[in-house]
């Protein structure tokens, strides 16, 4: 599978297709999609790992440490553990966030899905996922996976993100909207 220019044309974009290509080469797609999960999940609980891979102060060899000791607690497999190195000295771990959507949406290509991006005002649960999807199934007629997130400043509802198509049934877009009228 050749991956898009789009993704290709950013430097996240070439670091998550390098990625993407030695995951694919190595039959482990599936194993680095998940191990990523548990990075995005560790960048979105803790503040002192955001802090790290956002701070241009750490060294090199301070950065490599403290990401091989996250990337053994928190149980990534061996490719991502390299891939995480290799950022760390090329001072790159600031793109993370960015790498792990790249990768998604090429992995999601790959199985033949789409990717949704999802926002939500409160973590949904796996009945709420899968309805979601198939909602979006039957909308774009096509599989879905679903990039999930929680920003507690929507209030309520969702923001779904597919290409460049955005759905917004947030509760402070309605709240916006009302508001604008109102002023008139």
């Amino acid at each position: 599978m050749e991956a898009s220019g789009g993704i290709q044309a950013s430097l996240s974009g070439r670091y998550a297709t390098a990625l993407f290509e030695l995951a694919r080469d190595t039959k482990s797609i599936d194993a680095v999609e998940a191990s990523l999960g548990r990075v995005r999940a560790a960048i979105a609980q803790s503040s002192e790992f955001a802090q790290l891979i956002g701070s241009p102060v750490v060294s090199r060899e301070q950065a490599a440490k403290a990401v091989a000791s996250a990337a053994e607690m928190i149980d990534v497999d061996a490719t991502t553990a390299k891939f995480l190195g290799v950022l760390a000295d090329n001072r790159r771990l600031s793109q993370l966030p960015a790498i792990i959507r790249a990768f998604r949406d090429l992995a999601a290509r790959h199985r033949g899905e789409t990717t949704a991006e999802v926002t939500s005002a409160h973590p949904l649960s796996e009945e709420q996922v899968e309805a979601l999807k198939q909602q979006l199934r039957t909308r774009i007629g096509t599989d879905v996976s679903v990039d999930l997130s929680v920003d507690p400043t929507l209030l309520g509802g969702l923001v779904v993100q597919i290409g460049s198509q955005r759905i917004d049934s947030s509760i402070r877009t309605r709240l916006n909207a009302l508001a604008h009228v109102m002023k008139g």
